[in-house]
C-alpha cells in the first residue's frame, strides 16, 4: 500500500484513531481524557501521520547545519501542514475540548535562541513544503539556552527541562564515534519530522550522547564546564567568560560538524555516489560561523580515510559549502585562539594551517588571513575562502558586507557573494497563530495565498471597503482583548485592550536598543506626571533574554523591570501607561503577542541589524513599524511607502562614518538635551534606586553618559518625535486601518518560501520531487 493511500485512510478514521490511542495509553474515551492526556493523544496520531507521509527525496540534497533551530510547539503547525487541523477541531468540538487548551500542555523545545534559530526553523518548513530534499542537522540539547525567571527585578537562569518520554523525538539506531583530542564520546542520533504545507516529508537530525548527566547542573544554570562527557549537550552558548566555557563551546561545535560529516558521507555510501562528485549530490549550508569546522573536518577525512589528494579534498569540499552571514558585529564573527583548538580538535589543525597557508600564497592582504598574527583562527574567513557562495540576509546588510566590513574577500571573490533577504513561515505566522485574520483573507483572496504569500497583494483591491477594514480592525481588537487576558493569567499585570499596544520582543543586545524604548518610557512617565496626559492609555511590552555573560544587557533587563514596577504602581501614571516584561519569552509567547500588537518595534542602530524578522511576523499580522532605516526595515519602508511605516534616525552611512572617525561623544547629546538629560539621570534618581540595584543602575547610566556604543542618545529625540506621532496617527482610525492593510497586502515578499527558493535558484539548484 502506498504511503499516500495509507495517509488518507488514516485521516478518514482520524476520530477512530483518536479513540484507540486514548484507550491503549489512558484505558479510557477520547472525551474522558483530560487536557494533558488529549495532547498525547494528539501527538501519537499526528506522529502516525507523519511516518506514513512521503518522504522527500532526490539526487541532491540541502544539508543545513545550525547551532540553533528555535521549531516552537509543533502540534498546531503539524495539523496545519498535514490539512488535518479543521478536522481535528471538529472532533475536539464533539468531544467538548479546545485545541488552545490542549496547547498549553506541550513544552516547547528549547533547541533555539533567537532570531538565527527561529530563521532556521522556518527554512526547514519552506525547503519541505516546496518539495525540496533536505535536512536541518543540529544539537539536541537537554536545557536549551536558560529559563528566564525575574527576581528582584533582575534576570535569573534556571534550566529549562523540556523533555519528555513522549514528546516529537524519535530515538535512532544510528551512532557515530567523535573523536577529540584528549577524549572519544558516542554519539546518537535523533529525529524530528519536518512537515512541509501538503507536501511531503523533510527531517531535522539532532545529535546528543547518552552519557550526559543532568545532575551536573546544581544552582541556576552552573555546572562543572570541564566534565565534557557529561555536559556536552546540556546547554545552547554555554557561558564563555571563561576558558573552560570557550572550550565547551569548540567541544560543542566540533561534535555537530563531526556528525554532520558522517552522517552526509553515510548516505552518499549507501547511494552509492562518487565522492569525487559530493557537490552534484549534497549541498552545505553554514548557517553563521558556529559549523565552519565542517570545512577542515570533511578534507580531513577524504585525506586520511577515503585517500583524496589534499588539492582534491579542497575542492570538492569548496564546490559543496555554502555560508550565510548574519552579522556585522565583530563579536559574532567567532575567532578561536589556535591553542585551543589544538587542544580540542588537534587531527584539524595541520589542515586549518594547509588552507591558512594556501591564502598567503596567493593572497599578501593580511586582513584576509585565516590565521592572525595574535594565533587566532577567523572561522568566517574559512568559509569565505572554501565556500563557493557568500550570502547576507538583507540587501542593507549584504551591501555593507560588501563595501564595508568584507570589501577586502568582495575584491577577492565578487561571484561569491549574493543576498538572500530573511522571509518568515506564513503556516506559523499566521494561519498557526492568528486563524481568525487568515480566515479573512482566505474568505476575501482565497485560499491561494497560503502557498504563494505574494496573492497577499490582491487584498489591496479592498483599500476603500469600510465592511473589510473594519473586520480587520475587529480581529486586531480581538486579538487584543485575548492577549490582555493570557497576560493576566501569566504575569498577573491587567492592561486595557483599547490602549495602543506597543511591543519589542528580540533577543536583548544592546544594538537592538531596547534601552532607548526605555528611555522613552522615562520621558512619557515624567510627561504624565506633569500632567500631559496621552489621548489614548499606552501599554510598552517587551519580551528579551539577555546572555548570562553580557553584563549590560542584563542591566538594561533590570531598569525596564524597575519601570514596571514603578509605572504600574503610580496612581497617577498607571491608568494612562503600563510597562510588561513578559518571563522567560519564546516562540509560545511570541504567537500571543505580535498578532496583538499596533506597533512593532524596530530600532535597531542603522547598520548593524542584518535583517530581523520579528518586523516580517508583526507586519504580517497588521502591526506598523516604528524603527530605523536597518536590517530588513528598508526593504519593508520599500514595500510599504512612506506613508505606511515610521522612520527615525540616522542613516547607516552616517553611523559607519562615525565609527570610523570615532567622533562620537554620548554626552554631549545629554549635555545639550533637557529632554534626553532629564531621561537618562531618572535612572540613577532616588525614584528609580528605591525599586532598584545602584550597581546595576549606576553602571548602565555611566556605559549611556560616557561609551554608549551603539549610539542610543544621538537618535534619541528623533525616536520621542516619532513615537509621538505614530500614537496621534493611531486617532485617525481610518489611516490606521488603511496602514494595517497595506503592511498585510505588502508581506508577502517575506515569506520564507520566497527566501528558500532564491537560494535554490542561486546556491543549491536542487531538483523539486514529484
Amino acid at each position: 500500500m502506498s504511503t499516500n493511500m495509507q495517509r488518507d485512510i488514516l485521516v478518514l478514521n482520524l476520530e477512530e484513531q483518536m479513540e484507540r490511542s486514548a484507550e491503549r495509553q489512558f484505558d479510557k474515551t477520547f472525551a474522558d481524557c483530560t487536557d494533558k492526556e488529549a495532547y498525547y493523544v494528539l501527538l501519537d496520531v499526528t506522529n502516525e501521520l507523519m511516518r506514513v507521509a512521503e518522504p522527500i527525496v532526490g539526487e541532491k540534497k540541502i544539508y543545513y547545519i545550525s547551532m540553533e533551530f528555535l521549531i516552537g510547539k509543533l502540534l498546531s503547525n503539524n495539523l496545519i501542514n498535514l490539512r488535518v487541523y479543521d478536522k481535528v477541531n471538529q472532533i475536539l468540538r464533539k468531544n467538548g475540548k479546545k485545541l488552545a487548551d490542549i496547547e498549553e500542555y506541550e513544552p516547547e523545545p528549547s533547541l533555539g535562541n533567537g532570531g538565527l534559530g527561529r530563521l532556521a526553523a522556518c527554512f526547514l518548513d519552506s525547503i519541505a513544503t516546496l518539495k525540496l530534499p533536505g535536512e536541518g542537522i543540529g544539537l539536541n540539547y537537554h536545557y536549551g539556552l536558560f529559563k528566564q525567571v525575574f527576581d528582584k527585578n533582575l534576570q535569573n537562569a534556571e534550566k529549562d527541562a523540556w523533555q519528555e518520554n513522549k514528546s516529537w523525538l524519535e530515538k535512532t539506531d544510528t551512532t557515530f564515534d567523535v573523536n577529540f583530542g584528549d577524549k572519544k564520546v558516542v554519539s546518537r542520533l535523533y529525529n524530528l519530522y519536518v512537515t512541509g504545507y501538503d507536501s511531503g516529508i523533510n527531517k531535522l537530525r539532532l545529535f546528543d550522547i547518552e552519557t550526559v548527566d543532568e545532575k551536573l547542573v546544581k544552582k541556576g544554570i552552573n555546572f562543572d564546564k570541564t566534565k565534557i562527557e557529561k555536559n556536552l549537550t546540556l546547554f545552547l552558548y554555554p557561558d564563555d567568560s571563561d576558558e573552560a566555557g570557550n572550550l565547551l563551546r569548540i567541544y560543542q561545535e566540533y561534535f555537530l560538524v563531526s556528525n554532520a560529516a558522517q552522517l552526509i558521507l553515510h548516505e552518499m555510501k549507501e547511494r552509492q555516489y562518487d565522492l569525487h562528485k559530493l557537490y552534484d549530490h549534497a549541498v552545505i549550508q553554514i548557517n553563521d560561523t558556529h559549523p565552519t569546522m565542517i570545512i577542515p573536518e570533511l578534507i580531513r577525512i577524504l585525506v586520511e580515510e577515503k585517500a583524496f589528494s589534499m588539492d582534491d579534498a579542497i575542492d570538492v569540499v569548496s564546490k559543496t559549502c555554502a555560508y550565510t552571514n548574519h552579522t556585522i558585529l565583530a563579536e559574532a564573527l567567532e575567532t578561536w585562539p589556535l591553542s585551543y583548538l589544538e587542544k580540542v580538535v588537534p587531527q584539524l589543525v595541520p589542515y586549518i594551517k594547509e588552507l591558512d597557508k594556501r591564502i598567503r600564497a596567493k593572497v599578501k592582504n593580511s586582513k584576509v588571513q585565516i590565521i592572525d598574527k595574535e594565533k587566532k583562527v577567523h572561522m568566517a574567513f574559512i568559509d569565505i575562502h572554501y565556500g563557493f557562495s557568500v550570502n547576507g540576509v538583507a540587501a542593507i546588510h549584504t551591501d555593507i558586507l560588501k563595501n564595508t566590513e568584507l570589501n577586502d574577500f568582495y575584491k577577492l571573490y565578487p561571484e561569491k557573494f549574493n543576498n538572500k533577504t530573511n522571509g518568515i513561515t506564513f503556516r506559523r505566522w499566521l494561519l498557526s497563530c492568528n486563524h481568525p485574520l487568515a480566515d479573512l483573507i482566505a474568505d476575501t483572496i482565497g485560499d491561494g495565498y497560503k502557498k504563494d504569500a505574494t496573492r497577499l497583494e490582491e487584498l489591496l483591491e479592498h483599500e476603500n471597503d469600510e465592511g473589510f477594514l473594519d473586520r480587520l480592525d475587529s480581529i486586531k481588537q480581538e486579538k487584543k482583548k485575548e492577549l490582555a487576558a493570557y497576560l493576566e493569567k501569566h504575569e498577573g499585570v491587567k492592561v486595557d485592550p483599547t490602549s495602543i499596544y506597543d511591543i519589542q520582543v528580540k533577543r536583548l543586545h544592546e544594538y537592538k536598543r531596547q534601552q532607548m524604548n526605555a528611555l522613552y518610557i522615562i520621558h512619557k512617565y515624567l510627561e504624565i506626571k506633569s500632567g500631559k496626559k496621552p489621548v489614548r492609555p499606552l501599554t510598552f511590552i517587551f519580551g528579551a533574554k539577555a546572555a548570562p555573560a553580557y553584563v549590560i544587557a542584563k542591566d538594561i533587563i533590570h531598569l525596564l523591570l524597575c519601570l514596571q514596577e514603578i509605572v504600574n504602581n503610580d496612581p497617577d501614571v498607571s491608568p494612562y501607561m503600563k510597562v510588561i516584561f513578559v518571563e522567560n519569552y519564546n516562540v509560545t509567547y511570541a504567537e500571543h503577542l505580535i498578532p496583538a500588537a499596533d506597533v512593532s518595534e524596530q530600532i535597531s542602530l542603522a547598520s548593524k541589524e542584518a535583517s530581523g524578522t520579528s518586523n516580517m511576523k508583526f507586519m504580517l499580522n497588521g502591526a506598523v513599524t516604528l524603527g530605523t532605516d536597518d536590517g530588513a526595515n528598508v526593504e519593508i519602508h520599500d514595500l510599504v511607502g512612506d506613508d505606511n511605516i515610521y522612520i527615525f534616525g540616522i542613516d547607516s552611512d552616517t553611523v559607519i562614518g562615525h565609527y570610523k572617525k570615532a567622533d562620537y561623544v554620548s554626552k554631549k547629546y545629554y549635555e545639550k538635551s533637557p529632554v534626553i538629560k532629564e531621561a537618562v539621570d531618572f535612572i540613577v534618581s532616588k525614584q528609580c534606586l528605591k525599586v532598584g540595584k545602584k550597581e546595576n543602575l549606576t553602571r548602565l547610566y555611566n556605559e549611556l553618559l560616557n561609551k554608549d556604543w551603539f549610539m542610543t542618545l544621538i537618535d534619541l529625540e528623533s525616536y520621542i518625535e516619532a513615537k509621538d506621532r505614530i500614537f496621534a496617527d493611531y486617532e485617525d482610525r481610518n489611516k490606521w486601518k488603511h496602514m494595517m492593510l497595506v503592511n498585510i497586502a505588502k508581506a508577502g515578499f517575506f515569506s520564507s518560501d520566497r527566501t528558500i527558493m532564491e537560494y535554490n535558484r542561486d546556491i543549491w539548484k536542487l531538483q523539486k520531487a514529484d
